[in-house]
């Protein structure tokens, strides 16, 4: 089971220092230029989002880790995207497994599970903290493909089970996994890379289909789950309001009734989804005010990482943002990092 509790930490940081442990982002390539280096040191930023413009061979991408590390002082946590199939960065030094939804179809729940101890077993030899996976999405017919075989299907149950293997074998071994997109993007019309979609499921629908995985990886000790830019107008919300924004649903609906302790993540906050909603400095402000403990930003520009860290110091100075969540959020994010830095763990015992 994962360990949460308020390990206090924090207490010793300044603010800037907490604000940039909130702060994930992504880098333009594959080197440790000066410029990256000043971006890393000037945002705050403690954690990393790596795509297949940071890869080029597995030495080259643990060589790029330790520079960082070394250069700024920090230990950066290493998120990635290793879902399957299509969704993958890394293509050399990990085994090809195939998509989600392929597997879903007949695969066993010990061979899910399986997966999840060799996928964390060669991550943590790239030197990856989180696997951001796997999708707890339960499709719908007729939804946008932007999901598709992502998803291990369209039955609750068995999307719950794989799922809940799944973590079981990541967490098992070292490796963080994140369930994913909370409240649930198996309906959704359109892609929300491009444009901000609305599913019109009410409460019964919800409960029925697309909260069962979420349950089951939360009661699997689910390290992390990450939100949706996605309208749920039909569960409270005004229209327009995607759930990244909404209080009621990532701390009311996720961290209160779900009873969800662990770190809740944005998806990016550049995607097009949020672009009418103004600038990425204020998304992150937003989405912190929401619960989110982890803001997400992905793109390949340096200067997005600035901004949000100068919106949330204003955002704190003002009261607009709560510093004690501030703390909590801190608190949650150390426990994180306490648990899948590689000098905390055995590889022969279970942390989560």
């Amino acid at each position: 089971m994962f360990a949460v509790y308020c390990v206090r930490c924090t207490l010793t940081m300044d603010r800037d220092e907490l604000i940039g442990m909130r702060l994930a982002i992504g880098l333009p390539g594959c080197d440790a230029t000066p410029e990256v280096i000043e971006a890393l040191q000037a945002s705050r930023a403690q954690s990393l989002v790596v795509f297949r413009r940071n890869v080029t061979s597995p030495e080259q991408f643990t060589a790029l880790i330790t520079r960082l590390n070394e250069a700024t002082g920090r230990r950066l946590l290493v998120m990635v995207d290793h879902e399957g199939g299509r969704v993958t960065r890394f293509h050399q030094g990990v085994t090809a497994f195939a998509a989600p939804g392929e597997l879903g179809r007949d695969a066993s729940t010990d061979a899910i599970e399986r997966q999840g101890a060799v996928e964390a077993q060669e991550l943590r030899r790239l030197g990856v903290h989180v696997n951001l996976a796997p999708c707890a999405d339960v499709l719908v017919e007729g939804c946008d493909p932007v999901i598709g075989d992502r998803s291990y299907g369209s039955d609750p149950h068995r999307v719950a089970t794989l799922c809940a293997a799944r973590i079981r074998g990541l967490q098992s071994h070292g490796v963080a996994a994140c369930a994913k997109h909370f409240p649930g993007l198996g309906a959704v019309p359109n892609d929300p890379h491009q444009a901000l979609p609305t599913i019109a499921a009410d409460w019964a629908v919800m409960e029925r289909t697309h909260l069962p995985p979420f349950r089951a990886a939360i009661a699997g000790g689910v390290a992390t789950i990450m939100s949706s830019h996605v309208c749920y107008p039909q569960l409270g919300e005004p229209k327009g309001l995607p759930a990244t924004f909404s209080r009621a649903l990532i701390q009311g609906l996720l961290r209160q009734r779900l009873g969800f302790p662990g770190v809740i993540l944005t998806d990016a906050l550049e995607m097009g989804a949020l672009r009418a909603f103004g600038t990425i400095g204020e998304s992150a402000v937003r989405a912190a005010a929401a619960g989110h403990d982890l803001l997400l930003i992905c793109s390949p520009e340096l200067s997005p990482a600035k901004e949000a860290l100068a919106c949330l110091r204003s955002a704190y100075a003002s009261g607009r943002l709560d510093h004690h969540e501030l703390e909590a959020s801190a608190d949650r994010i150390s426990q994180l990092r306490k648990n899948t830095f590689p000098d905390s763990l055995n590889k022969h015992t279970e942390i989560w």
